[in-house]
């Protein structure tokens, strides 16, 4: 069974992120505050959950959450400011929509919540300086295979990852031919086919190896 608590034992907010290896689409992330009783047998990293599953976990963790906040971050920003540096930032933006203000947070992974230069203050939304000395404030831990551990982080990566679903399936519709509703934007080898068939979107990451036989830019 998933633990609940690792820092504090009330609003501590669990954040995780989708999509960090897609060649196109958003990185997602979301933010969670489960309530101190909060039970669901289910309730897992969401890359271990069907579908199915993830559907029916997500009114759960909204209804009975809290807080929750979803971010999205579009493929120009990773492209400016790169996966790792954006995934953070969306992962810090959905924490300033959190209402309360978590005590503690807990994200998935080995990369710090607050990296060695300091927060990233562009691409996306510019953080005040009120915002930057909250997000400098909170405690916060980062735990690997943290989905599969914390409650809270593998409710945010339900989210995280359901919302960007959605987000593949509706830019399916305006570009059919990559079939993102199937590979939500991955290097599949039909996507990629795709991309060497019919070129690049306003979706795809400019920076990453679209084609095996491309080189990989750096920003």
């Amino acid at each position: 069974m998933l633990r609940q608590f690792f820092l504090t034992t009330y609003l501590e907010t669990g954040t995780d992120e989708a999509g960090r290896g897609c060649l196109a689409g958003p990185v997602t992330a979301a933010a969670v505050i489960l309530p101190v009783n909060f039970q669901n047998e289910f309730l897992n990293d969401s890359k271990q959950l069907s579908e199915k599953t993830r559907e029916k976990l997500r009114p759960i963790i909204e209804q009975q959450a809290v807080s929750f906040a979803v971010t999205h971050l579009e493929p120009l920003i990773i492209d400016q400011i790169n996966i790792l540096n954006a995934s953070i930032k969306a992962m810090q933006e959905s924490i300033l929509k959190l209402d309360p203000r978590p005590e503690s947070i807990i994200l998935d992974g080995n990369s710090p919540f607050i990296p060695k230069g300091g927060i990233t203050n562009r691409g996306g939304k510019i953080f005040t300086d009120a915002e930057i000395e909250i997000l400098n404030s909170i405690p916060n831990a980062s735990i690997i295979k943290g989905d599969s551990k914390f409650m809270s982080i593998a409710a945010a990566s339900v989210l995280a990852k359901t919302y960007r679903d959605d987000y593949m399936n509706r830019i399916h519709e305006e570009f059919p031919m990559y079939n993102w509703k199937q590979n939500k934007g991955y290097p599949t080898k039909e996507h990629r086919e795709a991309i060497r068939k019919y070129g690049t979107t306003k979706y795809h990451r400019m920076t990453f190896r679209l084609l095996p036989e491309q080189l990989k830019l750096e920003i």
